[in-house]
């Protein structure tokens, strides 16, 4: 596995099309075997739930390869919308988003909650960064992770962006 630099960057509302291609891209196999796809329905559900405020643009080599979105919620902050381009899979960039993602939630002291479709193989990067399972229906896997206490610093409030 040979990890490729990358930077993120906030997203902005003119990111929306791009990021609702690369779902459709990413989640169709998936969304496929569930008996889930519909070519309009995947990427319509990303537009209607898109916050740029809250979403980060992968870029490897100043194009456009991802992106994530880490959503602050009453009782934790929902990790959304992590999208990486298939040709780029595989070279530790996903590892890499969200161990840097983690970092910033631990040390805020924030949990971190997210929903993978069943049978997708990032459930295996997730609970490999501490995720564990919550719940789970015929479509989602709902997993949750705990905050890895630090010593230094005060709690904030929310995991955030530093912008």
């Amino acid at each position: 596995m040979t990890l490729t630099t990358f930077t993120l960057r906030p997203a902005t509302t003119g990111d929306v099309e791009a990021i609702a291609e690369l779902r459709a891209a990413v989640l169709r196999a998936d969304l496929e075997r569930l008996g889930r796809f519909d070519e309009h329905r995947v990427r319509q559900r990303l537009r209607d739930a898109y916050e740029p405020e809250h979403t980060w643009i992968l870029e490897v080599d100043a194009v456009f390869a991802g992106c994530v979105a880490l959503r602050p919620a009453a009782d934790a902050t929902w990790l959304e919308h992590f999208y990486l381009a298939p040709h780029l899979q595989g070279r530790g960039i996903g590892a890499a988003v969200l161990r840097r993602l983690l970092a910033r939630c631990d040390r805020d002291g924030v949990v971190v909650r997210l929903n993978v479709l069943r049978g997708s193989p990032a459930r295996r990067l997730y609970e490999r960064h501490g995720f564990t399972l919550e719940s789970e229906d015929p479509v989602d896997v709902f997993l949750v992770r705990e905050p890895v206490r630090q010593h230094n610093g005060p709690r904030a409030q929310e995991c955030r962006r530093d912008r």
